[in-house]
């Protein structure tokens, strides 16, 4: 439990109940479980809200929703090797409880939630950051490699708007130093922008990275 728990120690009492499945006995986890899940909620939400300051409520969800259903909890917990200190019953122990995704997310779940009850909310959330700080840095890294066309389109929608479209209004230059004046517009949205660059695509890139700018309210420089 040392990966879990680092240096610091949980009553013995709240840490046999939060790796004990129903199937075990009616002192179980199953309430700690709920106390854990709520937790993790928050934590995540916030350090979400944090780390994504141009993502909207329906991204901020989805973020939140991969990083705490089942599956990955289970992994996190198979990661922290909850499943060698699991109390189940007798039925469960027959068919594999102990490697099974929902026992394991359930687990895990109980213990935060052990720790917030028995350390308070400040170390709870500590633990939470720390055990997810992999997966929260791999996906900013996601999110900051995406070019801003990928990230236009996913911004639209999570709205559930209409894609943009992309005009070139302007070629210049000679065949081999050509600039290329792009216009990006989405339907029902009065508001156009203009990009800049040495090919289309690359024009295109700048008028997205704009429009990001306007439906973020993030400041673009000219």
């Amino acid at each position: 439990m040392a990966a879990l728990l680092g240096e610091r120690t949980l009553r013995s009492d709240l840490l046999s109940q939060a790796l004990t499945h129903r199937s075990a006995g009616p002192v179980n986890n199953e309430r700690l479980e709920f106390l854990g899940d709520a937790l993790l909620g928050l934590v995540i939400a916030e350090a979400l809200w944090q780390r994504f300051p141009d993502a909207d409520e329906g991204e901020l969800s989805r973020r939140r929703a991969s990083l705490v259903n089942k599956e990955s909890l289970a992994l996190v917990a198979r990661e922290l090797r909850l499943g060698d200190y699991l109390r189940l019953g007798s039925g469960e122990l027959r068919t594999g409880g102990h490697t099974r995704d929902s026992i394991l997310a359930d687990a895990f779940e109980a213990v935060i939630g052990a720790v917030y009850l028995d350390l308070g909310f400040e170390t709870g959330k500590e633990t939470v950051l720390r055990i997810f700080e992999g997966m929260l840095g791999r996906a900013a890294r996601e999110q900051a490699e995406k070019d801003p066309k990928t990230r236009l389109q996913e911004l639209l929608q999570s709205r559930r708007r209409p894609l943009p479209e992309y005009d070139v209004v302007e070629i210049t230059g000679q065949q081999h130093a050509q600039r290329f004046l792009v216009e990006c517009r989405i339907e029902g949205d009065q508001r156009v922008v203009r990009g800049e660059g040495t090919s289309r695509r690359r024009a295109e890139q700048d008028a997205a990275e704009r429009m990001l700018s306007v439906l973020t309210g993030a400041q673009c420089d000219d």
